[in-house]
C-alpha cells in the first residue's frame, strides 16, 4: 500500500510539472504563416476532419502538402481524426476546413495540451509505472517510486511534448512493447511495438532491436521445434497488425506508394532539417555527425542526395552492427535494453533525414537504464535536453529549461548518489577494464577522471546555455552558439556510443541471462 502511495505522490508531482510547463509558449505561436508543429497538429486534424482518407496524403486544392502535409504513418492520421471529432463537438472554428488556418486562443490552447495530457496519462506514465514497479535487479534496490520520479522528471520528453508540442504515443507504446517482452509477452510486445512504428516511422531507431531480441529468442528455442512455432507466431502477429493500420489505404497500390514517399522523402536530402550551406546559416541545429562535420565540409554540395542515402546508410548499418550480432547470438533482457540505447543512437549520428527532436527516440531507452548505470544515464539526459536547447530557446522555453533541467540533476544526485557511482564496475565496465589489466596504467584513477569530465561537461552546458540566451552572437557568425551547443552535444553522443557498445560486447552471456530471470 505504501508504494502506491509513494508512486500516487510521484505521479502528481510529474503532472504539476507538466501542468507548469504547459502553460507557457509553444512551437510557432504567432508566427505565420508557417507557425510551428502545434499548428501542424491542428492542420492534421482539420485535414483528416473534412477530407476523405484517399485524400489525407495527397496533394489537392484542399489539401496543400507544402502547409504541414501529413507526413506520418496512418496511426497518426487516425490519431489526429479522434481529437478532430472531439475539437468539432466543442468548437467547429477550430477545424473548419481552410478557414482555421493558424487558429489561436487559450481555449484552443487549453484543448490541444489536454489532448497530450490524457495521452501522457493513458500511455506513457502507466508504462512508466508498470516498468519500475517490474524491475528486479538485486543491484538497484531503489523504490519503484523514486526511479519512476527520475523518469517523468526527464526534461527533454516534458519540454518538447508540453511545451514545444508533440504527443508521447509512438514513445509511450514502444514501453508497453518493452514491457511485454519483460514479461515474456512476444506477441503482445510486437503488437505494441508495430503500432508505435506506425505511429511514428522514427521507431524504425528501435526496430532492429526488437527484430534482433525476438529472432535469438527463436534461434534459442530452436528452429525445427518451439522457436519455429514462435518465429511463425511473430510474423503472423506482424503481419495483422500491419494490415489492420494501413486497411483503409490497400484500396490501391498508389494510395500506398504515396504514403510511403510523405514517410521517407529521400529526394529531400542528407539533412533537410539542418542545412549548413554556411557556418553562418543553419536554421535547424541537429547534434548528428552529417551537420557538425558540415560546419567544414559542405556536404550537401559535395555528394549526390543518392549518394548521400547510400553513404548515411552504410555508416549507420556498419555501427549497429556489433550490438545486433550480439543480441541475436546472445539474447537477453538486459541486453535488449541497451542495444535500444546503442542502435537508437547510431541512427541518430548517423542514418538519414535527422531531426533534433529524435534524441528523444535515445533518451527514453536510457530512462529505462538509469537504475543500472545511473552515473551515465543521467549524464546522458542531461546532454540530450542540452541539445535541444536552440530549438526550445525559439519556442521561448528558455525559462521551463532552466528549471526542470537543474532540478532533474537534483532528484537523480539525491536518488542515486550518482557521484559515487563512477568506479568501472558501477559503469558495467569492469570486464573491459580487466581485458586492459597491464595495458592502462590510468584505470585505477578512472573514478576520479570521470567524475572531472562530467563536471566539465556541466560547465561547458551551463556556459553554452547562459551565452546562447543572454549574449548576443557576432554579426558575421549569428548561428555560432547553436552550431556550438550541436558540435558539443555530437562530441558527447560520439563518446556515448563507445561506451555503450563497449558494455554490450564486454557483458557476458551468463550475467545477461541472470539479469532477467
Amino acid at each position: 500500500m505504501e508504494k502506491w502511495s509513494l508512486m500516487t505522490i510521484t505521479v502528481l508531482l510529474a503532472l504539476t510539472v507538466r501542468w507548469a510547463v504547459s502553460l507557457g509558449s509553444y512551437s510557432g505561436a504567432g508566427k505565420p504563416p508557417m507557425y510551428g508543429d502545434y499548428e501542424a497538429q491542428r492542420h492534421w486534424q482539420e485535414i483528416t476532419y473534412n477530407l476523405p482518407i484517399r485524400q489525407w496524403y495527397f496533394n489537392t486544392s484542399d489539401n496543400n502538402l507544402q502547409y504541414w502535409g501529413l507526413d506520418y504513418p496512418p496511426l497518426t492520421a487516425y490519431h489526429s481524426f479522434v481529437c478532430a471529432y472531439i475539437a468539432k463537438f466543442i468548437n467547429p472554428d477550430w477545424v473548419a476546413l481552410h478557414t482555421s488556418r493558424g487558429y489561436e486562443s487559450q481555449p484552443h490552447k487549453l484543448f490541444m495540451r489536454t489532448t497530450v495530457f490524457v495521452a501522457d496519462l493513458l500511455v506513457y506514465i502507466p508504462a512508466v509505472i508498470l516498468y519500475c514497479f517490474s524491475l528486479k535487479e538485486t543491484s538497484a534496490k531503489k523504490k519503484a517510486s523514486t526511479c519512476a520520479l527520475c523518469i517523468l522528471l526527464y526534461p527533454g520528453l516534458i519540454l518538447i511534448d508540453h511545451g514545444h508540442f508533440q504527443y508521447p504515443l509512438s514513445l509511450g507504446l514502444a514501453l508497453w512493447a518493452v514491457l511485454c517482452l519483460s514479461h515474456d509477452r512476444d506477441l503482445l510486445g510486437s503488437v505494441a511495438f508495430c503500432l508505435a512504428l506506425n505511429y511514428k516511422q522514427m521507431e524504425l531507431y528501435h526496430s532492429l532491436p526488437f527484430f534482433c531480441y525476438l529472432l535469438g529468442k527463436c534461434f534459442k528455442k530452436g528452429l525445427k521445434g518451439k522457436g519455429l512455432v514462435l518465429l511463425a507466431k511473430l510474423a503472423g502477429t506482424v503481419l495483422v497488425s500491419f494490415a489492420a493500420c494501413w486497411l483503409p489505404f490497400a484500396t490501391d497500390v498508389e494510395q500506398i506508394m504515396q504514403v510511403l514517399r510523405r514517410l521517407f522523402p529521400i529526394d529531400r536530402g542528407l539533412f533537410e532539417a539542418c542545412m549548413f550551406s554556411s557556418p553562418t546559416h543553419c536554421p535547424d541545429k541537429v547534434a548528428n555527425i552529417w551537420c557538425s562535420l558540415s560546419v567544414l565540409i559542405k556536404i550537401k554540395n559535395v555528394i549526390s542526395p543518392r549518394t548521400q542515402l547510400k553513404l548515411s546508410f552504410a555508416v549507420t548499418f556498419l555501427s549497429l552492427l556489433p550490438a545486433c550480432i550480439k543480441l541475436t547470438v546472445q539474447p537477453s533482457l538486459r541486453g535488449f535494453k541497451f542495444a535500444l540505447v546503442s542502435c537508437a543512437l547510431s541512427f541518430f549520428l548517423f542514418s538519414f533525414q535527422v531531426h533534433e527532436k529524435s534524441i528523444l527516440l535515445v533518451a527514453v531507452p536510457v530512462c529505462l537504464i538509469i537504475n543500472e548505470i545511473p552515473f551515465m544515464a543521467t549524464w546522458f539526459l542531461l546532454v540530450s535536453t542540452f541539445s535541444l536547447l536552440p530549438l526550445l530557446l525559439k519556442d521561448g522555453l528558455l525559462l521551463p529549461y532552466a528549471v526542470t533541467t537543474p532540478a532533474f540533476l537534483a532528484v537523480c544526485l539525491a536518488s542515486f548518489s550518482i557521484l559515487e557511482k563512477t568506479s568501472a564496475e558501477d559503469l558495467q565496465l569492469k570486464a573491459f577494464s580487466l581485458s586492459l589489466k597491464g595495458y592502462v596504467s590510468w584505470f585505477k584513477s578512472f573514478p576520479r577522471i570521470v567524475r572531472s569530465l562530467f563536471l566539465l561537461s556541466l560547465s561547458l552546458m551551463g556556459a553554452l546555455s547562459v551565452l546562447s540566451a543572454a549574449v548576443p552572437p557576432p554579426r558575421r557568425l549569428p548561428d555560432l552558439f547553436p552550431v556550438a551547443v550541436a558540435v558539443v552535444s555530437c562530441l558527447h553522443f560520439l563518446l556515448f556510443l563507445v561506451y555503450f557498445n563497449l558494455v554490450i560486447l564486454w557483458d557476458s552471456k551468463n550475467r545477461g541471462q541472470k539479469k532477467t530471470s
